[in-house]
């Protein structure tokens, strides 16, 4: 009889749990990292895997920013140096890669449910960020001029700034897009 007892209370109290998680909203979630000294947050559904920093393959006739293909998991995959597509430094050569960001750098692959084989470069990961760990800088998000990668500026507790980077938007940017050198 106890036995039944202590069933039928687990099941009430697992029923109370499912309900209570379809009502509440769910908390945004980013992962963290950085690119050339700024902080940039990309929304968890549209990251992929990451990946250390591994052999590239230049592909010539290609945008500075384009750094070349890489074989992840056997598939190839263009890689972009996020900083330098974003303007924030020149392009890298691959002896700096080599000897100032081979520890940290690491290949951030977009979702493969985005349907396509790009990664970029990143300088160093920061974990993870949630909703209640960050304030959204109300008046960066009505710039016009921002692209649509980039819907919000965020700031945290110690006044950092964090850009928000929407990958699948990335995706279908058109200077993103366009790697041939013109």
């Amino acid at each position: 009889m106890a036995n039944r007892e202590a069933l039928r209370e687990l099941q009430i109290r697992l029923a109370e749990r499912l309900a209570a998680s379809r009502t509440e909203a769910r908390a945004a979630s980013w992962l963290a990292f950085e690119c050339a000294g700024q902080g940039v947050l990309v929304p968890l559904p549209t990251a992929g895997e990451i990946f250390p920093l591994s052999a590239l393959q230049p592909v010539p006739h290609t945008q500075p920013w384009f750094m070349g293909v890489a074989n992840l998991r056997g598939l190839l995959h263009g890689v972009v140096d996020l900083a330098a597509f974003l303007g924030l430094r020149e392009p890298l050569q691959a002896a700096v890669l080599r000897d100032k960001l081979r520890e940290q750098a690491r290949l951030l692959a977009f979702n493969p449910g985005l349907d396509t084989h790009c990664a970029v470069l990143v300088d160093r990961l920061s974990g993870l960020r949630g909703a209640h760990q960050l304030r959204r800088v109300e008046d960066q998000a009505a710039d016009p001029g921002r692209p649509r990668f980039a819907p919000a500026l965020w700031s945290d507790a110690q006044g950092r700034s964090w850009q928000e980077i929407d990958l699948a938007a990335l995706a279908r940017h058109e200077q993103f897009l366009a790697i041939a050198a013109t």
